[in-house]
This record gives structure tokens, sequence and C-alpha cells, in this order.
């Protein structure tokens, strides 16, 4: 019986955090609203562990800039994403790639910020990879879908109001290790 009661919950937390609902898991996911993420370690990873980092570099107009992201390649993890996160630093963030993690190829996404205590910029990014749209300092707690208005194949989430601080902007070029093209 405990492991139905647990399938079920598992099923209920994922339905919640994706797929045409508010980021998925209250994160990143694809068609579903996700939002700012994680668990009470303060990162995405499992207590004891250090979460995976990879260097994203946004190419704008005034410069590269880069950023120190974990990386949230699964459904929990997208799920998940910067809930809770009362850290987050400048230069750091997390990247929902790929997205969906299915590989099923672009489509379009919604976040929202349920669970996430910190405005964030979350950043669209095309197939191409460059820039969507960018959400500004999002809405901490807000359950509003936060929709990327197109197909897109990846999403970052940064501080908010660091995209505006740095000049980023829609149609600038993003690059990471491994990223398709």
């Amino acid at each position: 019986m405990s492991k139905t009661v647990f399938a079920a919950l598992l099923a209920l937390g994922l339905c919640a955090c994706s797929n045409g609902d508010a980021r998925a898991g209250d994160s990143a996911a694809p068609d579903a609203t996700v939002a700012g993420t994680a668990t009470g370690t303060g990162t995405g990873a499992a207590p004891g562990q250090a979460a995976a980092t990879l260097a994203v570099t946004i190419h704008s107009a005034n410069g590269a800039h880069v950023f120190t992201v974990e990386s949230a390649k699964t459904e929990a993890e997208q799920a998940r994403g910067l809930m809770y996160r009362t850290d987050l630093k400048p230069n750091r963030g997390m990247l929902f790639w790929p997205y969906p993690t299915d590989g099923s190829g672009p489509r379009e996404a919604s976040f929202w910020m349920k669970n996430t205590p910190s405005p964030l910029d979350i950043i669209y990014i095309r197939a191409d990879r460059t820039i969507a749209r960018i959400a500004e300092n999002t809405i901490p707690f807000s359950e509003t879908p936060i929709p990327s208005g197109e197909p897109v194949g990846a999403v970052l989430e940064i501080m908010g109001g660091r995209a505006g601080e740095l000049g980023i902007a829609e149609g600038d070029r993003v690059e990471w290790p491994g990223a398709p093209g």
C-alpha cells in the first residue's frame, strides 16, 4: 500500500510541475508551468551532493556575459527548478535543457513562481540558441503562468533584474557546452 501511495503522490507532484501547468513542478518543464526551484538544500542536488554546473554565455550588444548555472535535465529537476531558493547570486542560475526533457523538440513553455521567494529573469531560448523572450523580475510566489510565446528548446533562469542590468535582449545568442548547432 505504501508504494501505491508514494506513486500517487509522485504523479501528483509531477503533474503540478509540468506539461501545461505553471512551471513544471514549480520549475521549468515542457508545456508546463515551472517555478524557481529546489529543496531546502539550497541546490537542485540531493543533500550531501554538489549540484553539477556549467558555463552559459550570452552574447549581447555590449559583450559576453557568463553565468555559472546548474543543469536541470530531468523532468523532476525541471519541476523543482529554483523553488525555495533565497541564495541565488548575480552570475548564477539554472538551465532547463533539453526542453522538453523527452527530446521531442522545441515547444511552448510556461513557467510560474510558485514556492519561489526571489524574483527571477526567465529567459526563453529558441532551438537556434537565440533569446525568444525575457520575462524580467518575475513576481515571487505568483502562480500566474509566464508563457514563452513561441516554441523553445531551453530556458535559463537568473537573478531578477540581471538581464536588464547587463543589456541582455531578445535575439541575443546563448551558448553552453553540448548545446545543439
